[in-house]
């Protein structure tokens, strides 16, 4: 039996602008589904005729299931088709379709697909194929339309940018993003020493680059710096330093070495953390709070003063200060939607400490924004204007996820993390507000925290 799926999705851009991004590297990795995990095997040509893309799924953790696809029928600014040629499927050919809409266009996805033993594979498309599909094309409508907008509203000229993090939760999903707008991302990688490759930089964070590198960091048009040691697990005395000095020494000596440039970058992003405002209860946060106690508040406010060389040389310098990330890919939503998936995922001590959290598609449109807005300086809120109680937010994910809440988690277990981290980390109360972000045009495509863990986990609403 064979099936046919269909979708339309508005996009306020010209036709041949949704067109031609199809065609951009990275804009196949920005439109996979979070909540699967990819990996690219090989690709040539392109979405033209003859194009292949091979690829792979994992099923399990040692199971992978590959998908070769082959794109024929390329119509410039008006379609591309791609089939399977070997997959899961017994048919597959997908069909992208571009027409004009007012000052805008409509892109249609046409789907005709067919399962193997059909008949006999009827009760599990019913049960299975035919959701995951809806949520896959829901998934790919939002991401469509925001990152063929976001680059034609910002109107950015093809920028060179080197990459620290390009691997981790957010660089791994920035660096397509900003590859499919045309521009020219070059990882900087962790080495012993300053080693220059095809595509690619590496370097030393603990002793950045001599003079007789700084070369190799000319002709950038923007820096990010996003890497950094994670906050999770035991606070051990090795485990602190090494979360401070990732951050504050790495930036450090990054910031020094761009200030010594002949040609330096335009703009700085570099990582921060809403962890620098400490547990504060309920009262609201904008930029202008000061910095709390602890751990956190000292070593964010360290690693944002770290990049002070830059500043000082004329280079932009921006501090997103980073909430609790939401992504199906890893972090914290890939550590609770176990437990939850479950039913025994409950809330944190009395649930009452506020959880500042960001959509990570928002996290990327708000570092893209950085690059584009010359008036954003300094430190930013890089949370959602949504901040809900650890309450509110296990009730969120158990309705998504369609299961009870579980039982809480004892606030004195979580204390007994050593190092503080427990307190620090999962009881501690922010309410930090996006006002800086906002006054400076940002639109959120995940405002409310229920939209936001749809879209990443793949529940889309009925």
């Amino acid at each position: 039996m064979t099936h046919t799926f269909r979708r339309k999705t508005y996009i306020a851009v010209p036709r041949e602008v949704a067109f031609a991004w199809h065609e951009q590297p990275g804009a196949f990795e920005c439109l996979a589904p979070p909540w699967e995990v990819l990996e690219v095997v090989k690709r040539s040509g392109g979405i033209q005729d003859g194009g292949e893309l091979i690829f792979r799924v994992r099923l399990a953790p040692t199971v992978w299931q590959k998908w070769h696809a082959r794109h024929y029928d390329f119509r410039a600014g008006e379609q591309f088709c791609d089939e399977q040629v070997s997959g899961p499927f017994s048919l597959w050919k997908h069909r992208h379709a571009f027409v004009d809409d007012g000052g805008g266009c409509r892109l249609l996805d046409e789907v005709e697909y067919q399962l193997p033993l059909a008949p006999l594979s009827a009760p599990a498309h019913a049960l299975m194929v035919k959701e995951k599909i809806r949520a896959m094309f829901a998934y790919r409508t939002v991401m469509t339309r925001q990152a063929i907008e976001a680059h034609h509203n910002a109107r950015l000229k093809p920028m060179k940018i080197l990459m620290s993090g390009s691997t981790g939760l957010v660089g791994g999903i920035l660096r397509p993003f900003l590859e499919s707008g045309g521009h020219h991302v070059v990882p900087l990688r962790r080495g012993p020493e300053v080693k220059v490759g095809e595509n690619s930089l590496s370097w030393n964070p603990s002793s950045g680059f001599s003079d007789k590198y700084l070369e190799h960091l000319e002709g950038f048009d923007a820096v990010i710096h996003l890497a950094g040691e994670s906050i999770l697990g035991p606070w051990t005395a090795a485990k602190k330093k090494a979360i401070r000095e990732s951050r504050v020494v790495g930036t450090g000596n990054l910031a020094k070495a761009l200030a010594r440039l002949k040609n330096p970058p335009k703009v700085f992003v570099s990582a921060s953390a809403i962890g620098y405002y400490g547990d504060v209860g309920p009262a609201k946060l904008d930029e202008s709070a000061r910095r709390g106690s602890g751990f956190l508040a000292e070593t964010a406010e360290a690693w944002e003063e770290a990049a002070k060389p830059a500043a000082d040389a004329g280079i932009r310098v921006v501090h997103p200060r980073i909430g609790i990330v939401l992504s199906a890919r890893g972090g914290a939503l890939a550590t609770m939607k176990t437990p939850f998936s479950l039913g025994l995922g409950g809330r944190l001590g009395s649930g009452n400490q506020y959880m500042s959290w960001i959509a990570v598609d928002d996290l990327v449109g708000l570092i893209h924004h950085a690059l584009a807005t010359e008036t954003l300086s300094g430190p930013f809120n890089a949370v959602a204007p949504g901040a809900v109680s650890n309450r509110e937010f296990t009730r969120t994910l158990a309705r998504v996820l369609r299961r009870p809440v579980g039982p809480p988690v004892p606030a004195f277990v979580l204390k007994m993390i050593p190092g503080g981290m427990g307190e620090e980390v999962f009881l501690a109360s922010c309410r930090a507000f996006p006002t800086k972000a906002q006054e400076n045009g940002y639109v959120f495509t995940h405002p409310s925290l229920e939209g936001a863990l749809r879209h990443q986990l793949g529940r889309p609403g009925s």
